[in-house]
């Protein structure tokens, strides 16, 4: 990793990883997919591959948070149901990673963002649940959907910490509210993310260097959560839908384009 970067930062150049690191904060409890913005910061600033391993104990600090937040309102039978397909697909991105340039990474994931948020909005047009509640977990149906996602937010997840708005795809698209949509997410990327670890210092995207930048950024992911958690009392559930399914395009474009 280029870790000589991170000792040669301009006060505008931390300034903006500190805004980052605050919108991860905000996207955890309240809007999730707002952290492809963050993503694309960190790789504007940064050498793509190693912003990979920096930004993952900042998003584990935002689960953390998030987690204490919202842990009450948790649905285990799906994540239960997705953990399988998300550890293929972990493995999978880390096999990516080993030939990969940033270019194919950051294109590769772009088309997956956009395409789960064309899918989420035409099964929203086609079937909207009107009863709010998830996917029943035994239908073949909830089953194939679920290791699809599952596959796809393991596999973006490990390569660009991209998981999120697939994973907001497919809570979305399971009939989730609010609150439990965001319990939901929060457990599944404290335990994903965590499981990541390993996999980045492996590949060399994690070490003594990177550590000590994130402690210094850390700092600003908590006043990013107190708002996240003041704004999300305040959006209704239509609106909040249509900010999820925007971060997720926006993020998908950003990949596409720089």
């Amino acid at each position: 990793m280029d870790t000589m970067t991170l000792w040669h930062l301009t006060g505008w150049e931390f300034a903006a990883l500190a805004f980052a690191a605050l919108l991860v904060g905000f996207s955890k409890t309240a809007v999730s997919g707002a952290n492809t913005v963050s993503l694309a910061i960190f790789a504007a600033v940064l050498p793509a591959r190693a912003s990979t391993g920096i930004l993952l104990p900042v998003l584990i600090a935002g689960d953390i948070l998030a987690v204490l937040t919202y842990r009450r309102h948790a649905h285990w039978p799906t994540l239960w149901r997705l953990f399988p397909a998300v550890a293929v697909g972990v493995v999978a991105g880390t096999l990516f990673l080993v030939w990969a340039d940033d270019a194919i990474v950051r294109t590769s994931i772009g088309v997956i963002l956009l395409f789960m948020a064309g899918v989420t909005m035409w099964r929203r047009r086609q079937a909207a649940d009107a009863d709010g509640q998830p996917d029943e977990i035994t239908s073949r149906t909830g089953r194939v959907k679920a290791r699809s996602y599952g596959v796809l937010g393991g596999f973006t997840t490990m390569v660009a910490n991209a998981g999120g708005p697939v994973m907001s795809m497919y809570l979305l698209s399971a009939g989730f509210r609010k609150l439990g949509f965001l319990g939901t997410s929060a457990f599944f990327f404290l335990i994903v993310n965590v499981s990541k670890l390993p996999f980045s210092a492996g590949l060399g995207l994690i070490d003594g260097r990177s550590l000590l930048l994130d402690a210094a950024l850390v700092v600003f992911v908590v006043p990013g959560a107190f708002i996240g958690k003041w704004a999300v009392t305040r959006i209704n559930q239509r609106l909040f839908e249509r900010l999820v399914i925007a971060a997720t395009v926006v993020g998908g474009l950003q990949l596409l384009l720089t």
